[in-house]
């Protein structure tokens, strides 16, 4: 493997639970879709929590010199935006302290770290798999059904995915 598997945590501006919606865990799955079917990532693992995101991805070669993360949060945020909009209360909580923007829906400086080896790649999709489960939002990780827990465990479809065994 010429680089390595990024795993990515992003956290809602303030802990806020702005993924508790189906429609707000559906932007982020959108928006990783369009990421694979343009063919800018590799998308091995991910869960999407109600106030975080834990992706395991790999950047194809065209997009290796990209900003791929900046642009998922930036699109992201647009769509979160756009859905708040109706609903003048839940965007005032994320009415932005920066002078850059108006609203913020991500924390700064999301969680970045590279992976090289199958072990520390194994430990980081346990780690996020079990996230609901420790959350108390599913009794068994492949239960959860915005997460890639039931591609590795039950072997089940999802064209998001790519095996990381296909690139490590």
């Amino acid at each position: 493997m010429q680089q390595g598997i990024e795993f990515f945590t992003a956290t809602c501006l303030n802990w806020q639970s702005l993924l508790q919606t189906e429609d707000h865990k559906q932007i982020i799955l959108d928006s990783l879709s369009f990421l694979v079917k343009n063919k800018r990532i590799w998308l091995y693992g991910y869960v999407i929590m109600p106030n975080h995101i834990h992706i395991l991805w790999c950047k194809q070669p065209e997009w290796l010199n990209k900003n791929v993360q900046q642009h998922f949060s930036k699109f992201t945020a647009q769509q979160f935006k756009f859905s708040l909009l109706n609903n003048s209360a839940d965007i005032d909580s994320y009415k932005s302290t920066q002078n850059d923007r108006e609203y913020q829906f991500w924390e700064r400086r999301p969680y970045k770290a590279t992976m090289y080896n199958r072990k520390v790649l194994e430990e980081k999709l346990d780690y996020i798999h079990a996230n609901p489960v420790k959350a108390g939002l599913c009794v068994i990780a492949e239960d959860y059904i915005y997460s890639s827990a039931s591609y590795y465990l039950l072997n089940r479809e999802n064209e998001l995915l790519t095996h990381y065994m296909e690139h490590i």
